[in-house]
């Protein structure tokens, strides 16, 4: 192998895993993750699932390997020791305490824009322990419409930032993403955004799909187009093939030293 990668960082749904596909995450994807551990590289599951969530579905899909860091929410990082998932701690805390800072600055603007939203739209606006403001879309029209709204709020408030997956959407921290989560793992494995791998397929995964934590980034076919357009961008790769198996061929082109895909996209496909 020509290149060294020393974590691999992938979303889950949609990317390393497809509910309706058996297996659901291919074999040739963990036998390829799983060598790469056994010669010391650190495998990430980066994810907008919460932990509780994303450890029923590893046990449902029946893996051969576990990952060793999971990172939850987009933002709250958690090692893997034995069988079970440790937080953290000091990550954690600043996490918590920089969006609780940021959502109470915020609190008295919620009201006054859920209810403009409630009578323009028919989305579903709701509460959660990890958002004040979270969103269900009817539809991706209706999600790109409101994500404008709300878009233009945030570059009223300073480290306000919406995340979004498909038709799903809740506020956050700018500070706190897919990206810098990742940044943390490679700090404190003290390793280089070199020698780190990241793919994913939606809107929450842009922040890690990025040279500065990623300098190899892949995406499968089903990626949607921004995602395809930034990872192109960096000179990344994209799969012809869709969710785990365009994983693969990702880290097979970049172990086996190739450079970017040369091809046209057609992003809409």
């Amino acid at each position: 192998m020509s290149l060294e990668i020393r974590i691999v960082s992938t979303d889950f749904d949609g990317t390393l895993y497809a509910e309706f596909e058996t297996p659901p995450v291919p074999h040739d994807l963990q036998s390829l993750i799983g060598q790469l551990q056994r010669s010391g590289t650190c495998w990430v599951i980066n994810t907008g699932r919460e932990l509780d969530s994303l450890v029923d579905m590893l046990e449902r899909a029946r893996l051969t390997i576990q990952p060793d860091y999971v990172v939850a929410v987009e933002r709250e990082i958690f090692q893997r020791q034995d069988r079970r998932f440790v937080g953290l701690e000091e990550w954690n805390r600043n996490c918590r305490q920089a969006h609780e800072c940021l959502f109470e600055r915020v609190s008295t603007d919620l009201p006054r824009i859920i209810d403009w939203l409630n009578t323009q739209y028919t989305a579903t606006i709701y509460a959660d322990a990890y958002s004040p403001f979270c969103l269900l879309a009817r539809n991706n029209d209706e999600a790109d419409a409101i994500q404008e709204y709300l878009d233009a709020y945030c570059r009223l408030v300073p480290k306000l930032t919406l995340v979004r997956n498909d038709v799903y959407a809740r506020l956050s921290h700018a500070d706190y993403n897919k990206g810098t989560a990742l940044a943390e793992i490679t700090r404190q494995l003290g390793a280089s955004p070199d020698t780190v791998f990241a793919a994913g397929d939606q809107f929450n995964d842009l922040p890690m799909l990025s040279i500065q934590y990623a300098r190899c980034l892949a995406a499968p076919a089903n990626a949607i187009p921004a995602v395809k357009a930034a990872v192109l961008r960096q000179q990344g790769y994209i799969s012809d093939q869709p969710w785990g198996h365009g994983v693969a061929r990702g880290l097979e082109h970049f172990l086996a030293g190739s450079r970017a895909v040369s091809y046209r996209l057609d992003y809409n496909r």
